[in-house]
């Protein structure tokens, strides 16, 4: 299987990681970070890749057709661990937590001799969901490396991290990319000009989550939600029905971050700093309900409540559906 395209973005995070592999100084634990949907988790694996495979081309970089690579691709290679969610113990939804059942599992394989070659890698994403009973147990891995065995962590939301683990990982940043970069990448991916800037504008420079809005009707989800709050504040619409509707399929949490978005780009357009102060309180009540959303709370309920408080906090309109 040949290896896909890396975006630019991507391509400066992975020649960084190689050049430390080819130089003898990648270390045993590594944090690949930034904004979701960059790509952190792909560098990830075709880091491992190259690593792993028997028959290396010319530039290090992995064959696509060795055993080992052709593991990969099934999901079987010996030494070479993925770790996320697992499902609950009634095998009825996924957990949203890393427990440390699946660390002390990880730390046994990596103990393990490798089966191919020299090297062992486990990717562990979101690293951010790992709770704290399982973040002691990593910590005591990370802290006792064994030579060919590697540990990476992904995350999009490294400061939940403990400062204890961040600072045992070599650090491999993703950042996003200038607005013209942005929108080259976009074109590339058959969006025309004016779509991708409104997107790249509404999605406040991140092109991942642009293509992500462009590919799903996001964009126009998006104006469904500035008329929604519009019609909120002005009292057109009920919080309880608006609420029913927003959580009453799949895209709760993409209307949440909306929401979010559109209370900070009303607040960064106002003079009267109470307004903005209650706009900004509003944003991180919304980002807090998204959260919930991932836990047993009653959805719609988290969401009436929100929702009751917009009126209050917008004292107005939100036009539109991209920033102002």
């Amino acid at each position: 299987m040949s290896a896909p395209e890396f975006a630019s973005w991507q391509q400066r995070v992975y020649e960084q990681a190689v050049a430390a592999l080819d130089a003898g100084r990648l270390a045993h634990g590594l944090l690949f970070c930034g904004p979701a949907q960059l790509g952190k988790r792909a560098v990830a694996e075709r880091l491992a890749r190259r690593l792993l495979c028997q028959r290396p081309g010319a530039r290090g970089e992995p064959c696509g057709t060795c055993r080992s690579c052709h593991l990969i691709d099934a999901g079987t290679h010996p030494d070479y661990h993925f770790v996320s969610f697992i499902p609950n113990k009634e095998g009825t939804r996924l957990r949203t937590e890393i427990v440390i059942e699946q660390i002390r599992q990880l730390s046994e394989q990596l103990s393990l001799t490798p089966q191919y070659g020299g090297a062992q890698v486990v990717i562990l994403d979101p690293a951010e969901a790992i709770n704290n009973a399982a973040c002691n147990a990593l910590l005591k891995t990370l802290e006792e490396p064994v030579p060919g065995r590697y540990l990476w962590l992904v995350s999009a939301n490294s400061t939940r991290l403990p400062a204890t683990i961040r600072s045992r990982c070599q650090r491999y940043e993703f950042k996003l990319p200038q607005a013209d970069e942005a929108l080259a990448w976009l074109r590339a991916r058959g969006h025309s000009e004016a779509a991708a800037r409104e997107a790249l504008d509404a999605a406040r420079g991140h092109p991942g989550l642009a293509h992500e809005w462009l590919a799903n009707e996001g964009l126009k989800l998006r104006r469904d939600v500035a008329t929604d709050l519009a019609r909120l504040a002005k009292g057109d619409a009920g919080a309880v029905e608006t609420a029913q509707r927003w959580v009453g399929d799949e895209d709760a949490a993409v209307r949440l971050r909306h929401a979010a978005d559109l209370a900070l780009a009303e607040a960064a357009g106002l003079t009267d700093p109470v307004r903005t102060r209650s706009l900004a309180a509003w944003f991180d009540q919304a980002n807090r309900t998204r959260d919930l959303l991932r836990t047993t709370v009653r959805a719609d309920l988290a969401v009436t409540e929100l929702l009751l408080a917009w009126r209050v906090a917008s004292g107005g309109r939100v036009e539109g559906g991209s920033r102002r």
